[in-house]
């Protein structure tokens, strides 16, 4: 049973008919005093909470009415209802403890997709999770993903548990680590597997870019616009739209992506006509959200529109046992892309590579792999093959001799710059900014520009 908590006949009635016809049972009150009498006689499974019940529209009386709530059943979620200008209000009731919130007025399908969304991870599971790699191999499609380590085990079991709904998800970690084929996977696990998957690197998008790169531009809509442009929303309409490095979206593109976010509509630049979205968002960065936001370089509002669900994927280093199982796995892809039947990891290398910190986390030791590989005439690798690739000495990049005054432009130079630091730091794009420093937006612009290939 849902309850619905509202001081408005007219909205109680919409919402009574809505979940009806969605199949919820519902019992609706107009106040707290009412509100508490119907928990207290009947814990619901869920309460829509408007925020405000008298005419100061501070919403402290719907504040107060979700304190009471909490206290007396803790554990039913609470949705709330607000208007998209008492954001802030929201984001004060998702601090205490609510589930999600909704602006009004809502759209019919993205409310009613929010309740599926917050019941189904308030469910409790129906059996313990598997406890092993091989019985979550047997129930998920985690095949591309490499280890056995138990805290990649809980990141996996989480995959598993949140995909088939259609949460945000949130996934944190260090550059490298696979947090895009963690994406993947809550999307090949979800209702949504046949739909499209798409990928927008947000560290590459100024601020000027990103409505003509996510929402699409009609012909003629501004100077250069020739021809007409579908955004990434629109690729993404049905599937799953992957954020990465949101950490570094510019705060003004902060609020046009919270305003699709919340209302599940954008418009084509050059078009008027709004469009519904239907699709999963999935957000990674390697940052901390939270200590932005505490900076004020990140949206409050933006981050609990994010975070529903929170994975926070290890660093290898924290899981040094699937080292030596993800460097066999590259040795295998390496033996079959360079016809080497023989190719093998020998033990020791093995040890070695285990004993390394590898900042660059899986992202350095694929390279390190692929440069022993290409390098080596026999065919078991041993620690040699390593050592000797591991990485150009800082000390040889700074002796090499300035090009003569006339022969070399500043801007090839500063081509060469960030070709040599990205070799020297392994790909590791984050080592290669605070090198060069650049923030990583400016330094994907410039890898954009020069046509320096990068993979995050």
């Amino acid at each position: 049973m849902i309850l619905i908590i509202d001081d408005d006949v007219a909205i109680r009635t919409s919402l009574r008919l809505l979940l009806k016809q969605a199949g919820y049972a519902t019992t609706a009150v107009a106040g707290p005093a009412e509100a508490l009498a119907a928990v207290r006689a009947a814990p619901p499974t869920l309460v829509l909470l408007d925020m405000n019940f008298t005419a100061a529209t501070s919403g402290a009386d719907g504040l107060a009415l979700l304190a009471e709530l909490k206290a007396l059943a803790p554990a039913v979620p609470v949705v709330l209802l607000t208007g998209w200008g008492s954001i802030a209000l929201a984001v004060a009731g998702m601090k205490a403890g609510a589930a999600e919130f909704v602006t009004k007025p809502w759209q019919n399908e993205a409310l009613l997709q929010t309740i599926t969304t917050v019941l189904a991870i308030q469910a409790p599971a129906e059996a313990a999770p598997p406890a092993g790699r091989k019985a979550l191999n047997k129930q998920f499609a985690l095949s591309n993903i490499v280890g056995d380590d138990a805290r990649l085990l809980a990141v996996l079991r989480q995959v598993g548990q949140v995909a088939a709904t259609d949460a945000s998800v949130l996934i944190e970690g260090e550059s490298g680590t696979g947090k895009e084929l963690i994406a993947e996977a809550l999307h090949h696990n979800s209702r949504r597997r046949q739909q499209p998957f798409v990928k927008v690197n947000l560290g590459g998008i100024s601020s000027s870019l990103f409505e003509s790169e996510m929402f699409g531009h009609r012909r003629g809509a501004f100077t250069d616009a020739r021809a007409d442009r579908v955004g990434r929303f629109e690729l993404a309409n049905g599937g799953t739209i992957f954020l990465d490095e949101i950490g570094e979206l510019e705060m003004a593109s902060q609020v046009k992506l919270l305003r699709v976010l919340q209302d599940r509509t954008y418009e084509v630049l050059g078009d008027s006509k709004p469009r519904r979205l239907d699709l999963r968002v999935v957000a990674a960065t390697n940052k901390n959200l939270a200590e932005l936001v505490g900076q004020g370089r990140f949206r409050e509002d933006l981050f609990y529109r994010l975070n529903l669900i929170t994975l926070y994927l290890p660093a290898l280093r924290e899981r040094p046992t699937d080292i030596a199982p993800l460097a066999r796995h590259f040795v295998a892809q390496l033996r079959a892309t360079y016809q080497r039947p023989g190719l093998r990891l020998g033990t020791a290398a093995a040890h070695w590579l285990q004993a390394q910190p590898l900042p660059g986390n899986i992202r350095e030791l694929k390279n390190l792999v692929e440069r022993a590989v290409l390098t080596t005439p026999h065919d078991e690798l041993t620690p040699a093959d390593f050592q000797a690739k591991a990485a150009t000495p800082v000390a040889q990049i700074l002796a090499s001799p300035l090009p003569a005054p006339g022969s070399m432009t500043l801007e090839a130079l500063e081509e060469q710059m960030i070709r040599q630091s990205v070799t020297h730091y392994q790909g590791n794009l984050s080592q290669v900014a605070r090198a060069l420093g650049l923030s990583r937006g400016a330094l994907y612009r410039r890898l954009d520009k020069f046509g320096i290939p990068y993979s995050e």
